[in-house]
Parts: C-alpha cells; structure tokens; sequence
C-alpha cells in the first residue's frame, strides 16, 4: 500500500504542475506585406489637390500628430524581458496590486522581508493589526488547551489513517511542496511566461520568509511530537520538553503546514480570477490535505498546524506579495 499510495501521490502531484504549466497564450498574427512596395507607396501618396494648402485639413492633421505623441517622451514603447529582469514591476492582472520579483531582486527582497517581519511585534505594541493578531492568537491558545482532549485520539487510532499518511508522507509532502513552484518556473522558461517565471520566485521567497520565522519559534517553544508522548502519556505538558534541534525534536508551529501555505498562498493568488478558478481551489485542497496528515501522523498537535498554516498564509500573501 506504501508504494501503490506514493505512486498515486506522485502522478496526481505530476498532473497538477503540468494543467498550472498549460495556461494560453494569446497567439499574434503578422501583418502581411503589399505584394509590390512601390504601388503601396503611390497609393498612399497624396494628390496636388490634397497638398498644405488647404490650412483646414493641416490643421487637424497637425493636432491628429500631436495627440499621438506620449505623454512621457522618453518612453515610447514597452519594456522588453531584459528591462523587466531588471526591475521589477506592480502586477494588478488579478485585482490586488502583487508585486513582481526577479533572481536579482530575490536577496535584497528576503532581507527587506526579513526586516518587516522581525519588526512586526513593535507594530502590533503600536496598536496596528490587532484583530488578524488576536484571531491567530486566540485560536492557537484555545486549540492547545483542546490538545491534551483530542490528540490521544490519532494517537491511539493511528492506523485508522494509514491510507492518508501513505500518501502523504512526510518525504512525499516535502516533494510536493517544492515540486509546485519547480514546475511553474520550468515551464515559464520553456513558454517564455514572465508571470509564471515570476510566481515561482515569489513562491521560492515566501518559503525562505516562513521557515525562517517557524524555525526560530521552534527553537524557543521545543515542544514534543505527539509521537514522542505516547498513547497514555501527558498531553498537558509538552512545551519544553522536547529536542534541542529545531529541525527534528520540536513541533510547534508545524514546518510543512507553514510552507506548504505560503507556497499554495502565493499560487492561488497570483491566479486569482484569471479564468482558472481551479487553480486556487486546488492549491489550498493540497494546503490542507498536507496540513490535516500532520496531525494523523501524530507528528504534529492541532494547535502546531494551525499557527504553521497561519504563518505562511499570512506572510506570503501580506509580506511578500505586498507592493514595495
């Protein structure tokens, strides 16, 4: 079931980036030529009766001109690819000002996001965002007082779940993770999508921008994995209890839920009603799927998934889609 239960995972992983990697182009038709140039030239060619002399027509003629011209004169025409490279632009295809990214920008962009984020609680001391702040708080409070009543549950019926946890694994749930931006940019370099070149870097950020932040709580919370607790353990009193290493001995806030939603974040809204409603759909079915395994595993307390998940749903749609 192991084997059957990956396999299943990884072609239903493989069809999703390749229906994101299909999106239509608008095909562009060349103007054809005139068979014989100097006969198109003739017919353009005005008669002695249409010359400057009547002050009228070279009026409007003139004011037709001088319409036509920019109102910026030293942009007269669109950027090309290397100029956009260059500098990133404001996105408002999707009805949200987003902001674009390139490899270059990519360093200077995380530390300025890095700089906000560590920043954030002297905001919140200042009186700003107070109701996101306390939804997210107060849910994580009143679901770590449900832990210790609802955990030994999926503990104890662990194998209830083989099923889902065969699928997503944490190896497999790893793979699909990355494998989403890594399909949207190697098929915006093969179609030449800037978009779809842009949507995978912004993704490829807001993961960097999450992790950071759930590694360091981590590090401070070192809470026990359900796993490690037992069926008829003490669920009341996991916080500091756990390993040293961030990385494998502590579970809250949950690492694949916070960045499997801040990738699924930074999709879904980049293609947010651009005509595949499908696509956000199904970026946040697999946000959540992922998330619910945590939990079914018993590697993660329901309280550890919901601040992970509100971690990178927050971050990569506040923080790193935010025009600069």
């Amino acid at each position: 079931m192991n084997k059957f239960g990956r396999q299943i995972s990884l072609v239903s992983l493989t069809c999703f980036g390749l229906a994101i990697a299909t999106l239509q182009l608008r095909a562009q038709d060349d103007s054809t030529l005139p068979d014989d140039p100097g006969q198109a030239f003739l017919a353009k060619a005005p008669g002695r009766d249409q010359l400057a002399d009547d002050a009228g027509k070279a009026f409007l003629a003139m004011a037709a001109a001088r319409e036509a011209i920019p109102n910026n004169p030293g942009q007269t025409e669109k950027p090309t690819d290397s100029a956009q490279s260059l500098k990133p632009t404001v996105d408002t295809t999707t009805g949200v000002p987003q902001r674009e990214a390139t490899w270059r920008s990519l360093p200077g962009d995380f530390l300025h996001d890095q700089k906000d984020l560590w920043a954030f609680p002297f905001q919140v001391m200042k009186g700003r965002h107070l109701l996101p702040v306390a939804l997210v708080v107060g849910g994580t409070i009143g679901l770590i007082y449900a832990d210790s009543h609802d955990m030994p549950y999926f503990v104890k019926h662990q194998k209830n779940w083989d099923d889902v946890n065969d699928v997503f694994d944490p190896v497999i749930s790893t793979s699909e993770v990355i494998a989403l931006p890594a399909a949207l940019l190697t098929a915006g370099y093969i179609r030449h999508d800037n978009r779809e070149v842009n949507t995978a870097i912004l993704a490829t950020e807001a993961y960097g921008d999450s992790v950071i932040i759930n590694l360091a709580l981590k590090a401070v919370t070192r809470r026990q994995r359900p796993s490690d607790v037992g069926p008829n353990g003490d669920f009341g009193n996991t916080f500091f209890n756990g390993g040293k290493s961030p990385l494998k001995g502590s579970s809250f806030p949950s690492g694949h839920a916070t960045a499997v939603w801040s990738v699924a974040t930074v999709v879904a809204e980049r293609y947010r009603n651009r005509g595949k409603p499908w696509i956000p759909i199904l970026s946040y079915t697999l946000a959540t799927a992922i998330s619910f395994s945590r939990i079914t595993e018993a590697a993660h307390f329901p309280s550890d998934v919901w601040l992970g998940a509100s971690l990178g749903y927050s971050i990569a749609k506040y923080q790193t889609l935010r025009p600069r």
